[in-house]
């Protein structure tokens, strides 16, 4: 078929999978975002065992490996016993919790550097081969800079929490999630970008729905950053009522300091983004290209309502609570294949 005869539909829907490399790139960017769905779900388990702040020094060649000696253990924790947080949180841990906290943390900052290998060695092949996709070049390069990016966030956020207040900014906290997310949504629209043919950016519904979800992912990070989790823990009422008596409190910086009204917020955000994803994923489940995308949606933000209202109601256990980090990851992910096989 002549390119003159064939509908700008099907121009636009074709997948350029000819070349094996095209195809190598794709399962590669879906490879790589599952890793830092992965990195996410760490980084939760991190926070939610008060671990994030176990390692006091940043040594990104040196930190690969983790103390192999008994010296080693001691001058690390000797370093911890130092720090605000043992003092005012941990005060009298021995050396064998502090091997426990340590592991989440190490484990965390260990990913990022497998990340970062897994990333830049096959794209130094790709480039070596002169097989990277056609026009991509620049994307990759930029998701290769962010992701380097990422762990310097990572370390400005911890050295909010080694000051005599002991805690990790909710600001920088949400600006370390919300990277990784960004880098998420780019890997897979640039691994689907390759796979089905480049999509416009989602507008409309669709543009809003995903913009709502990431909201309220950022939202929550909020509610990590304060624990405010562990306040209210019924549902849909706070105390006596809808809103918390708290509410305004701190101010115009409420939303962000005051831990019942970034709960308050974060509960109806989310339901506004549940609203939004189900009449968006019954939108996608008319168009054959986007069914099996929009169908996932729907499950994910289903489940994710659900886990949300559980770890409230079960004072945000490590369990659930990594559960429902997960289905954060779940369902963007889900968003973004939907918004780029839906017809515009």
């Amino acid at each position: 078929m002549m390119l003159s005869q064939m509908s700008a539909t099907e121009v636009a829907n074709r997948a350029p999978l000819g070349a094996r490399t095209d195809s190598f790139a794709f399962w590669w960017l879906i490879t790589m975002a599952a890793l830092v769905g992965v990195m996410v779900l760490i980084g939760g388990v991190t926070r939610l065992t008060g671990s994030g702040l176990s390692m006091v020094e940043w040594r990104p060649l040196m930190g690969t490996l983790p103390p192999l000696s008994a010296a080693e253990w001691q001058r690390v924790y000797e370093l911890y016993l130092a720090s605000p947080e043992y003092n005012e949180f941990n005060y009298g841990m021995d050396l064998a919790g502090f091997k426990t906290i340590f592991f989440w943390e190490y484990f965390h900052r260990l990913w990022g550097r497998l990340l970062g290998l897994a990333f830049a060695v096959p794209f130094l092949v790709l480039i070596i081969r002169g097989n990277v996709p056609n026009g991509f070049g620049g994307r990759l390069f930029a998701l290769l800079a962010l992701g380097g990016f990422q762990g310097v966030i990572g370390w400005w956020m911890v050295k909010s929490g080694l000051t005599a207040d002991a805690t990790v900014s909710q600001y920088r906290l949400a600006v370390h999630l919300g990277m990784a997310l960004i880098i998420l949504v780019l890997l897979l629209w640039t691994a689907f970008d390759i796979r089905y043919g480049r999509a416009a950016l989602p507008r409309g519904h669709a543009g809003g729905t995903l913009a709502l979800v990431f909201v309220t992912i950022l939202a929550g990070a909020l509610v990590a950053g304060m624990d405010a989790g562990l306040l209210y823990n019924e549902y849909p009422l706070m105390g006596d009522g809808l809103v918390p008596v708290e509410y305004g409190d701190a101010g115009l910086l409420d939303a962000f300091e005051n831990p019942a009204a970034a709960q308050f917020h974060h509960r109806w955000i989310a339901a506004l983004a549940v609203l939004a994803v189900i009449t968006l994923a019954l939108r996608g489940r008319r168009s054959p290209a986007s069914r099996t995308p929009a169908s996932l949606a729907l499950l994910f933000v289903l489940c994710q309502f659900v886990l949300g209202i559980a770890v409230l109601l079960h004072g945000v256990p490590v369990s659930l609570g990594a559960m429902h980090q997960t289905g954060a990851v779940l369902l963007l992910a889900s968003l973004v294949w939907t918004a780029h096989r839906m017809p515009r």
